[in-house]
């Protein structure tokens, strides 16, 4: 019979999360994991067939938790500027916060293991925002909510690396938003 994947799975992910942001992906060993886990070898490959998909397992559940913190935020805000701007500002914020950031942001851009989840992802933040930017009057909102999303991205890894929050940044991105599609100007 066998055994449950809880508790061991979320003790080697939160492992993980804490060597990522320690070694970034590159450092992200299974016997680092295994280690920072107090962990034998053995158990991670219950859990896990390789590393690969370890790697794609923590990247998604970085994301997962990422996503929960944004539609708790928006779930009450009807489509529009301000559901953007405060779903731009938890997602900002929380990358400031949580542990990994760096890695899940930058490092999985070029770790082929990831880059289809990273392009997932991004496809559907861009999917929750086309609804708001149609509302602003964008006459192509999926091309949009595309660049915003990448804008957002290059807005978090600034602040990640400048280490704070940049308000010149946020606001520049807001006004955009604030600003519609060109047909409402």
């Amino acid at each position: 019979m066998p055994r449950p994947a809880e508790p061991g799975r979320t003790a080697l992910l939160t492992a993980g999360a804490l060597v990522a942001e320690d070694r970034g992906l590159r450092g992200l060993s299974v016997n680092a994991v295994v280690e920072a886990a107090g962990m034998a070898k053995g158990t991670f490959y219950h859990h896990f067939p390789d590393r690969r998909s370890y790697v794609i397992a923590l990247h998604r559940r970085y994301h997962d938790a990422l996503a929960e913190l944004i539609t708790a935020q928006i779930t009450d805000i009807p489509p529009g500027a301000e559901r953007i701007r405060v779903g731009v500002t938890a997602y900002l914020d929380a990358c400031l916060q949580t542990r990994g950031t760096k890695a899940f942001l930058a490092q999985s851009r070029t770790d082929s293991d990831l880059l289809d989840e990273v392009y997932a992802r991004n496809r559907e933040f861009a999917g929750v925002i086309e609804a708001d930017l149609t509302v602003l009057g964008w006459p192509d909102p999926s091309a949009v909510a595309h660049l915003l999303v990448a804008m957002v991205a290059e807005i978090a890894l600034t602040e990640l690396y400048g280490e704070g929050s940049r308000g010149d940044l946020r606001a520049a991105v807001m006004d955009l938003i604030d600003r519609g599609g060109p047909g409402t100007r």
